[in-house]
């Protein structure tokens, strides 16, 4: 049993779970504007995600030469070898894919590395996490699949692009709640400004834009409100369940399995 914890906890820490929600977005994205399945895409996604995870979490032990126990040094193997395999798979992307992907690891950059002054970065602006983080997801798993397949920047795939975005808040919003007895107050997230119970309205309120862009699509599909009817209910339960006692799967798990379980909505509806 021990070793199936340690593994598990290997999965999650090593945000293979994570980039398995990144992959899940991005083959939503090719299945909603019917474009066949991009492998240099989805194999830059799901890689580029765990390098990129892995580079905010820990990137603090090697550049502070803290040691490392040794869970922290497969991931460092893990990340290493997803760096090699997205670097392949981006030199397979047309080129103003590889351009705008640039542009969103520079994001993640000065999201995680002090480069204006020695103790913060991007992230330790207070209030401007949550945003970084959506932005970025909404462009890795909406925009850079469009531009490789050659879609037409149109009025879906900006609706798309806010309802990916609307989304990842929600989803940070319930991390928030779950982190908010270790988060550093200087932070300044959402539950620490305003609490847990108006942060919980918040989400439930973000939901509703976020269903109803759906009917401003110039097709409006049946299967795809049911599909998204379902996503915002789930998501409204577990933003109601949330609290700061509950276990860090709860977010790093369950919170993270719910595009994977979109995907699967789709693929079974759609």
């Amino acid at each position: 049993m021990k070793s199936i914890r340690q593994v598990f906890d290997f999965y999650l820490n090593g945000s293979i779970h994570v980039a398995l929600a990144v992959l899940s977005l991005v083959l939503m994205t090719n299945h909603m504007f019917q474009n066949p399945l991009d492998l240099p895409m989805a194999g830059f996604a799901f890689f580029g995600t765990i390098f990129g995870y892995n580079f905010i979490k820990y990137e603090a032990f090697f550049r502070n030469n803290k040691p490392l126990w040794d869970e922290l040094k497969a991931i460092a193997v893990l990340s290493l070898l997803s760096l090699l395999a997205s670097a392949y798979f981006f030199f397979c992307l047309e080129s103003i894919t590889q351009i705008t992907a640039i542009i969103f690891f520079g994001l993640t950059f000065l999201y995680t590395v002090p480069v204006f002054s020695q103790k913060k970065n991007i992230r330790n602006w207070s209030g401007v996490k949550i945003y970084i983080v959506a932005i970025c997801w909404s462009g890795v798993t909406t925009l850079l699949p469009l531009m490789n397949a050659g879609t037409a920047v149109f009025s879906d795939v900006i609706l798309k692009c806010c309802q990916r975005f609307l989304l990842v808040i929600i989803l940070i919003l319930i991390f928030e709640i779950i982190d908010l007895r270790t988060d550093d107050p200087a932070l300044e997230t959402v539950p620490q400004k305003i609490g847990v119970r108006k942060t919980k309205t918040l989400g439930i309120l973000l939901l509703f834009p976020l269903y109803f862009l759906e009917f401003l699509k110039t097709t409006v599909d049946a299967n795809q409100l049911l599909i998204n009817a379902i996503l915002v209910i789930v998501t409204a339960m577990f933003m109601i369940f949330a609290n700061e006692k509950r276990s860090k799967y709860y977010t790093s798990f369950w919170v993270e399995t719910i595009p994977v379980f979109w995907l699967f909505l789709l693929w079974i509806f759609g």
